[in-house]
């Protein structure tokens, strides 16, 4: 980077991670979104670079790793001399007390950041995600549901959601008091007065609705304009709503030159993909299972199989084998661990030891992947779960991430920044479980949706 950046965050997890680095950089905005805390040699590999990303994984971690992490990853975000840093969060806001605690995070980062009141911004038009008076609704097909009452995120294996109302679900996480600039006062003439006056209260945290174009840029406006206020870095927390708000505020007002529309990019076509998935959701099941009807290989992961000691090698290696082969023949493939719900066994598995068991199969994974793509020299991926995708880049050993092209909204196909020249400039999309229409793996192999 040849100048300090407009805005540095930190993903809670590693497809949220690519979410907002693509809705910056097809806005106009270069971003590269690192693996881990980046040198200086590598902050210098990207002079164009007007944000800066660092993925993580806090969203499947404990308070007490939290303590232990973030405080360090904040403050080299606030040295990278940005006017706003970021903590973003899944726009389903899924999260609890004792596991990946957004309530947490805005403890740590408002202390670390010296931010009186934390902005929290989570509705995003664009992904389907609404907030109307405090409650967070998601849009499934053509439905839209109140998140305590959506098919997938009520009854997720780790976090369900069992409250709509935002105020009421970080009550349990933070003991800061939460405002809310509501959907009526960021509709009325008199919203930055009404903002004002919010701002002056006892509030440690500010939530705002975001259900519409104009709520959306006129959030964005007011985080801007209480960032350049301010002397010093302001930490916010939310979904890539934060980053669509922002882009919405600067391309109305000009407060940051952008491109007139939005940059155009394509990837040519692939004729081969490997994707890995430990995804349990029921979108990607149905995408699965559109693969399998449409010409994919598909290979059933053994859970068990995979980490036991006794086996795990063995298994391994059979999946590198069979995925290799099928991709030599010509044929892509779909490597995956649960095809929707886990089964019972696996399940036994994971509530035993839950951080640990994502931690080893999401390791063997990355290995599986990482592997298969050396022996075959295939150079597009995908890998499907916000855990899973963090743990197999990790196993990988790239550094950093850039933007290729959009394929569907917050999983775009990305470019691989890795030092092992069998890596570099692979491409791959991480793609969250909620993400993507049923062709999304073909998508991904065309190079656009």
């Amino acid at each position: 980077m040849t100048e300090a950046p407009l805005l540095a965050y930190y993903g809670d997890d590693f497809t949220g991670s690519t979410d907002v680095m693509e809705a910056l950089s097809v806005n106009g905005v270069p971003t590269v979104l690192f693996l881990r805390r980046p040198t200086a040699a590598e902050l210098a590999r990207f002079p164009e670079a007007r944000a800066v990303g660092i993925a993580g994984i806090s969203r499947a971690k404990s308070p007490a790793w939290m303590d232990e992490h973030l405080p360090g990853i904040f403050a080299g975000l606030r040295a990278l001399g940005a006017p706003l840093v970021h903590y973003k969060i899944c726009s389903t806001f899924d999260s609890a007390p004792e596991i990946g605690s957004i309530g947490r995070a805005i403890d740590i980062g408002a202390r670390v950041l010296g931010t009186r009141q934390t902005p929290v911004v989570v509705g995003a038009p664009v992904l389907r995600r609404y907030q109307a008076f405090g409650n967070l609704f998601a849009t499934v097909g053509d439905e839209t549901y109140r998140i305590d009452r959506h098919p997938t995120m009520s009854c997720h294996p780790v976090t369900p959601m069992t409250e709509g109302d935002l105020r009421r679900h970080l009550a349990r996480q933070t003991d800061k008091p939460v405002a809310l600039m509501d959907v009526l006062a960021l509709w009325s003439e008199d919203y930055p007065a009404r903002h004002r006056a919010l701002l002056d209260g006892d509030a440690g945290v500010l939530l705002y609705d975001v259900l519409d174009d104009v709520t959306q840029r006129r959030t964005g406006e007011l985080l801007w304009r209480d960032v350049t206020d301010g002397a010093d870095s302001r930490f916010c927390v939310g979904s890539s709503g934060v980053e669509y708000a922002l882009i919405a505020h600067w391309r109305a007002s000009g407060a940051v030159p952008l491109p007139a529309a939005p940059r155009a990019s394509a990837a040519t076509a692939s004729d081969r993909v490997m994707v890995v998935s430990g995804s349990c959701s029921p979108v990607t099941a149905g995408q699965i299972r559109w693969a399998l009807e449409n010409g994919f290989e598909g290979y059933t992961l053994d859970p068990a199989a995979l980490l036991a000691p006794q086996t795990g090698e063995a298994a391994l290696e059979r999946a590198i084998g069979h995925c290799s082969a099928a991709l030599e023949q010509g044929r892509s493939v779909v490597a995956f661990s649960s095809l929707g719900a886990p089964d019972k066994r696996t399940r036994a598995l994971f509530n035993d030891d839950p951080e640990g068991f994502s931690h080893r199969l999401g390791r063997a994974q990355g290995r599986l992947l990482t592997e298969t793509l050396r022996r075959t020299g295939v150079r597009r991926a995908v890998v499907a779960g916000g855990d899973t995708s963090g743990h197999a880049m990790n196993e990988m050993g790239a550094y950093a991430l850039t933007t290729l092209t959009p394929i569907a909204p917050g999983s775009p196909l990305c470019t691989v920044h890795a030092d092992d020249p069998d890596l570099d400039g692979l491409q791959i999309a991480l793609k969250g479980g909620q993400v993507g229409q049923a062709p999304y793996f073909a998508h991904v192999r065309a190079g656009h949706a």
